[in-house]
C-alpha cells in the first residue's frame, strides 16, 4: 500500500471530522470566484453603465479574501496536525520514518485542497448566474442574459488556492519534525494544568475594554482627547486596548468567575456541573487567543455587514432628504416645460402628482454672526417664501406649515449636524442685495428641504413681505420647476428623456439619480460585505469546531468512566452541552458588544439611524451561530459515546 493510497483512505476514514474544513474551503472558494468572475466580465461592466467601482472593488474584496483564508486554512491544518500526535506516534513506534509520514500528511492536505478547488470552482460555476442576478437586484439593474464563465477566472482560482494548498501542506510535513515521540504519546494531557485566578488582572482587563469604549463613544469633533491623541492614532489606541482587554478577559477574568463558581459548593457539587465547570476551567486559558482572534473577527464581520445593510436600508431615506421632489429644474421657457409636460403625460408608468412653479432668489448674506464649528463669513443661500413653502410641504404630504412674518426666516437643512452646523434658531444673518443690506433672524430650524439640493444652494425661508421686497430689489431670481410622479424609484427611462430635453445649466436634479447612485454603491457593498461575512462566519465557526472535536477525542476516556460509574447519556449531552455553550457564547457576545459600541459610534458620526439594520444582522449571526452551535454538541456527543 503506497503513502498516497494511505492518504486517501484515511481523508475517507475521517470525512466526518472533516467536514466543515471542507465545507468552508469549498465555500471560501465559491465566493473567491465568483468575485474573480464578476471582475473579468464585461457584461457587468457594460450594465453598471461602464463604472470601473465593480472591477476595482472586486479586487480589493478578493485580496482580503485570499489572506483571511490562508490563515483560517494555516490554523485548521495545525488543529488537524496536533489532533493526530498520537497516531503520527503510532507510526513512528513501527518504524515508519518522519519523512513518509510527513508525505503522508502533505499528500492528506494536498488532496483535499485539490478536492475543495475543483467542487468549489464547479459549484461556483453553477452558481455563478444566481449570484450574478442577486448582484444585479441588489444595485437595482435587470438581470444580465449574456453573463458566462471566463477562463481567466478559472486560472486564477486555480493559481491562488493551489499555492495556498501547498503551502499549508508543506506546513504539516515541517510539524512532524518538531515532536518527540514522548511528546506525541503524551499530547492528550498537553495544556491541563489549572490556570491561575488574578483578580488584578480580571480588573484590568475590564479597564483596558473600558477604555477603549469609552474613547470609541466620545464625540470626535467635540472630544479634547481625540483632539489631543490625534486623528489617526486614536483608533489604532481603541482596537489595542479592546484586543489586549478582550484577551485578559478571556484568559483571566473567565478562570476568576469559574473558579468563583467552583468555590459555590452547593452549585458545583450540583448534577453535572463538577464536570463542566472543571472541562472549562482548565483549557479556557488555552483557548484564550482563539476566542478572542474569533471575538474580533465578528466584531469587524458584524460592524462591516451592519454598516453596509444600513447604507442600504436607508438609501431610498437619504434620496428622498435630498431629493423631496421627483424632479426639478430652472425653468428656462415655456415650451421646454410644456414638452416635459407631454412627457410625464405619456408615461404609461408613471401618474403626475404634482406641479408647482417655484420663485427663488439667491442672495448673498454675511454669516459671521452664525456660530459654527467651522466659521466662515460670507454664503450664497436660496431663498423662497412663506407661502411656497408651505404649498409645496403641503404637497409633499408633510404637515409643517410656517408664519413667519417681518424679519423673521427659517433655514431648511437636512444635512444637519450636531457641533458641526451652526445654531440657526435665534441667530442673526446680514443679507446683502445691491448694496443693500436687510438683517434677519432666524426663528426656526427644520431638518429637511422642500427643494431638491442639487439644483438650489442651501435653503432659507422668508416672510411673504420681505421676499417680495427681495424680489423687486434684485436681479439673481429664477422659477423653479418641481415634479412629484409616481412610482419614483423606477423612472429610469423618463429621467433620461427629460434630462435630454433640458439643457445643462438648468440644473436638473431627480429623486431618481441618487436613489440609482445609492443603489448600486450600497448594493456593491452589501452584496461584498455579506459574502465575506459569511466567509469569516464559516471559518471562524469551523475553528471552534476543530478545538471542541480535538477536546472531545482526549475527553473520550473521561466519558467512558463516566458511563460506567452510572451517569446516563441525557445527562451526558447535557452536560456537553452547556460546556460548549460557554465556548460558543464568549465570542459571540463579545463581538457582539465590540460591534454595539462601534456602531453607536458610527451612527453618531454618520447622523445616521442604524438600529433596525443591525438588529436584523446580529439575528442573522446569532442565528448560523448556533446552527454551529448544535452541530458541535451533536460531533462532541458521538465521539464521547462511541464505543471502540
Amino acid at each position: 500500500m503506497t503513502l498516497f493510497s494511505i492518504a486517501r483512505k484515511n481523508i475517507r476514514k475521517n470525512l466526518a471530522n472533516y467536514f466543515l474544513y471542507f465545507a468552508s474551503m469549498i465555500f471560501s472558494i465559491v465566493i473567491y470566484f465568483t468575485f474573480v468572475s464578476l471582475k473579468y466580465d464585461t457584461a457587468i461592466q457594460s450594465a453598471a453603465e461602464g463604472s470601473t467601482k465593480i472591477s476595482s472593488a472586486f479586487s480589493a474584496a478578493a485580496v482580503v479574501l485570499i489572506i483571511f483564508v490562508a490563515v483560517f486554512i494555516w490554523y485548521s491544518n495545525s488543529f488537524f496536525t496536533r489532533k493526530r500526535k498520537k497516531e503520527v506516534g503510532l507510526y513512528s513506534l513501527l518504524g515508519v520514518r518522519k519523512k513518509q509520514i510527513g508525505l503522508m500528511l502533505f499528500y492528506e492536505n494536498f488532496l483535499m485542497g485539490v478536492l475543495a478547488l475543483l467542487a468549489g470552482i464547479t459549484l461556483g460555476s453553477v452558481l455563478a448566474r444566481f449570484f450574478v442576478s442577486l448582484l444585479m437586484k441588489v444595485m437595482g439593474y435587470d438581470a444580465i442574459t449574456s453573463f458566462s464563465i471566463s477562463p481567466e477566472a478559472i486560472i486564477n482560482t486555480t493559481i491562488v488556492f493551489m499555492i495556498i494548498t501547498l503551502i499549508t501542506s508543506l506546513q504539516g510535513y515541517r510539524l512532524i519534525y518538531r515532536f518527540k515521540l514522548i511528546e506525541l504519546f503524551h499530547a492528550d494531557q498537553e495544556g491541563e494544568q489549572e490556570p491561575k485566578a488574578s483578580w488584578i488582572t480580571a480588573i484590568l482587563s475590564l479597564v483596558f475594554v473600558g477604555v477603549g469604549y469609552w474613547l470609541a463613544l466620545q464625540n470626535l469633533l467635540q472630544s479634547k482627547v481625540w483632539a489631543a491623541m490625534g486623528f489617526m492614532l486614536t483608533p489604532l489606541v481603541i482596537l489595542i486596548t479592546v484586543i489586549i482587554g478582550t484577551y485578559l478577559l478571556f484568559s483571566t477574568l473567565t478562570v476568576t468567575l469559574l473558579k468563583l463558581s467552583r468555590n459555590n459548593k452547593n452549585r458545583f457539587w450540583n448534577g453535572m456541573n463538577i464536570i463542566s465547570i472543571s472541562q472549562l476551567l482548565y483549557r479556557i486559558k488555552g483557548n484564550a487567543r482563539t476566542l478572542t482572534i474569533i471575538a474580533v473577527l465578528s466584531a469587524t464581520t458584524l460592524t462591516a455587514v451592519g454598516t453596509a445593510y444600513s447604507f442600504y436600508y436607508s438609501n431610498a431615506a437619504n434620496a428622498s432628504l435630498a431629493n423631496p421632489n421627483s424632479m426639478t429644474f430652472i425653468s428656462g421657457d415655456d415650451v421646454t416645460t410644456e414638452r416635459i409636460d407631454e412627457l410625464i403625460a405619456s408615461s404609461s408608468d408613471h401618474g403626475l402628482l404634482y406641479h408647482a412653479t417655484v420663485p427663488v432668489l439667491e442672495v448673498d448674506a454675511d454669516v459671521s454672526g452664525l456660530d459654527a464649528a467651522f466659521s466662515y463669513d460670507k454664503q450664497t443661500y436660496s431663498a423662497i417664501s412663506n407661502q411656497d413653502f408651505n404649498e409645496l410641504a403641503k404637497l409633499q404630504g408633510r404637515k409643517e406649515a410656517m408664519e413667519l412674518k417681518g424679519d423673521e426666516a427659517a433655514v431648511l437643512d437636512p444635512v444637519y449636524y450636531e457641533g458641526i452646523s451652526p445654531a440657526y434658531v435665534g441667530s442673526k444673518v446680514k443679507l446683502m442685495q445691491n448694496n443693500q443690506e436687510h438683517d434677519i433672524t432666524f426663528k426656526e430650524l427644520k431638518k429637511f428641504n422642500v427643494l431638491n439640493m442639487g439644483t438650489v444652494y442651501s435653503t432659507i425661508v422668508l416672510s411673504d413681505e420681505l421676499f417680495a421686497k427681495l424680489e423687486k430689489e434684485t436681479n439673481k431670481s429664477f422659477s423653479l420647476e418641481a415634479y412629484g410622479i409616481s412610482n419614483q424609484d423606477q423612472a429610469k427611462q423618463l429621467t433620461e428623456e427629460i434630462e435630454g430635453v433640458l439643457p445643462e445649466s438648468a440644473g436638473f436634479a431627480s429623486y431618481y439619480q441618487d436613489y440609482a447612485r445609492g443603489m448600486e454603491s450600497s448594493g456593491l457593498l452589501i452584496f461584498m460585505g455579506g459574502f465575506l461575512g459569511l466567509v469569516f462566519l464559516t471559518a471562524t465557526g469551523s475553528i471552534i469546531y476543530f478545538k471542541q472535536l480535538t477536546e472531545a477525542n482526549s475527553d473520550k476516556a473521561r466519558y467512558r468512566i463516566l458511563s460506567k460509574i452510572g451517569v446516563n447519556k441525557r445527562e451526558v449531552r447535557k452536560t456537553i452541552a452547556h460546556q460548549v455553550l460557554f465556548i460558543f457564547a464568549l465570542p459571540l457576545i463579545a463581538g457582539i458588544a465590540h460591534c454595539s459600541v462601534a456602531l453607536i459610534a458610527l451612527s453618531r458620526l454618520l447622523n445616521m439611524n442604524l438600529v433596525i439594520p443591525v438588529v436584523i444582522s446580529m439575528g442573522v449571526y446569532t442565528c448560523i451561530y448556533l446552527i454551529y452551535y448544535v452541530v458541535t454538541v451533536n460531533a462532541y456527543y458521538r465521539i464521547v459515546t462511541k464505543n471502540k
